[in-house]
């Protein structure tokens, strides 16, 4: 133990009397016995009464009681995977909020994903003008795009990749130099020369769709004026959400023979409706029919949205038609192809046109299946 003695200096105490000295000595002596009191007797007591290191440990003190972190909070990246089991803390710790949040936010995002949030399908005849002519840009869309189709046709075929290789020699031979460049210049002229040549045939597609307009739908005569009180054409949609995937114009033919008998009955119509206002909608309807009775169904135009394809939306588009057609014509009315259909112009020699042909021969023999496929029972409600 040390202790410390408040000693005068030897200069000062030569300076003081004999009873001064007894009084400062006495003053030491008390206070060194306070000090030696106040000593610490452990390490701990020792390390204790050093400002610093109390603080030090009252601070690592609050780390470990404060600080104590699952195995998932551990991680440094948000990424790795948890492998442990997750702990949660105390009400009043933030990081089991977190935790929690975190954790809820698939379990959100996997019930947002739902059947209610996929758009709707929905097909049927169109009976507003801004529906029918999206169905008609659709179909304008159509005729643009033979212009890829009637392009691959002639570039790959036998008979022009022939006539290439022709004047891909006759540049060969003609060139005066034998430079490789100068000989790979020529040879890019030709090419793009054949390239250029298919791009001006088939570039008459794009004023054919731009011709395209609402007028298109309404009947006309010999001499192309419109048919006075002619009825114009079904068109028939198919929507995903709110972008329209496929359209059919479809123009319903009244018999020949039962023009007498529909002006009959038109006038019959109108003489009762004159009479009574109050008539049931299914009589009315069969009324405005009458005349349609005994005729058939000529499909103007068909397609479905490029990416759309082969997903069975034509079908259905082909089936709402036979039905519509039937409805409204008789049940066992007929429907087909009209021969100048939107897509049947062609504007490049009719060797380069097999792909449409084949088309043409598919979309035939699909509507007959579609026409021998029996109509299902109505379903009688009890």
């Amino acid at each position: 133990m040390l202790s410390v003695v408040h000693r005068p200096p030897a200069n000062l105490a030569f300076g003081l009397s004999s009873n001064e000295m007894d009084a400062s000595h006495h003053m030491a002596a008390i206070m060194e016995v306070d000090l030696r009191a106040c000593q610490p007797n452990t390490l701990v007591d020792r390390i204790n009464a050093v400002p610093a290191f109390k603080t030090s440990a009252a601070f690592f003190s609050f780390l470990r009681a404060n600080l104590v972190l699952p195995h998932s909070e551990m991680s440094s990246n948000a990424n790795t995977p948890v492998l442990g089991p997750v702990a949660h803390a105390s009400k009043g710790s933030s990081t089991a909020t977190t935790t929690t949040t975190t954790a809820a936010k698939p379990a959100t995002n996997g019930a947002a994903v739902t059947l209610d949030d996929i758009p709707p399908l929905t097909l049927g005849v169109l009976s507003e003008r801004a529906d029918k002519v999206d169905a008609l840009q659709l179909v304008a869309d159509s005729i643009a795009q033979q212009r890829q189709t009637a392009s691959r046709s002639m570039v790959f075929h036998p008979l022009s990749l022939a006539g290439l290789a022709v004047g891909l020699g006759v540049a060969y031979k003609l060139n005066p130099r034998s430079d490789l460049g100068m000989t790979m210049t020529v040879m890019s002229g030709v090419i793009m020369t054949y390239l250029m040549s298919i791009r001006y045939f088939s570039a008459q597609y794009i004023p054919m769709a731009e011709s395209l307009k609402w007028d298109w739908i309404v009947p006309k005569n010999d001499d192309g004026e419109v048919v006075p009180d002619a009825e114009e054409d079904t068109v028939i949609g198919a929507r995903y959400g709110e972008e329209m995937i496929g359209a059919l114009v479809l123009r319903l033919v009244p018999f020949a023979g039962g023009e007498q008998g529909s002006s009959t009955s038109a006038a019959v119509t109108s003489a009762s409706t004159t009479s009574s206002r109050k008539k049931n909608s299914k009589t009315s309807q069969a009324a405005s029919n009458a005349h349609l009775k005994g005729g058939h169904g000529v499909v103007r135009a068909w397609t479905t949205r490029l990416r759309y394809r082969r997903r069975g939306i034509g079908g259905d588009l082909l089936q709402e038609a036979i039905q519509v057609t039937r409805e409204r014509c008789g049940k066992d009315a007929n429907i087909v192809f009209a021969e100048n259909h939107a897509n049947s112009v062609m504007v490049v020699p009719e060797m380069f046109n097999s792909p449409f042909r084949r088309v043409e021969q598919w979309a035939v023999g699909f509507l007959e299946k579609a026409l021998a496929k029996p109509e299902p029972e109505p379903v009688e409600k009890r």
